[in-house]
């Protein structure tokens, strides 16, 4: 199992934008394989950070579902979104595999 880090600066005065394009993946992402963990946008502290994390079983997996969200009407039309709306400042995505047990499993 790996894990899809992506971190994003966004323009702070469209948190807004932001938070609509994060549920939109919230419905696309686990309809196209990723399982989800969720996005986070700024609370407190910075307000330009922000965050989406999904796991996918391997980098293989990760390509036929980046395929499949290349494809899905909702993946398209927040893509274009995030365009034309111009909050995402950046974008850094990190993969990370899992090196502890997970919390409460012995």
């Amino acid at each position: 199992m790996l894990t899809c880090i992506i971190r994003y600066h966004i323009d702070p005065a469209k948190k807004e934008q932001f938070e609509q394009y994060a549920r939109n993946w919230g419905q696309a992402i686990p309809r196209c394989g990723a399982d989800l963990v969720g996005y986070y946008a700024p609370h407190e502290g910075s307000s330009t950070l922000a965050y989406g994390i999904y796991n996918v079983d391997s980098l293989a997996a990760y390509e036929a579902y980046r395929a499949r969200l290349a494809a899905d009407p909702l993946g398209c039309e927040n893509y274009e979104f995030a365009q034309r709306e111009r909050f995402l400042l950046r974008e850094d995505r990190t993969w990370l595999k899992l090196a502890s047990t997970p919390h409460g499993d012995g």
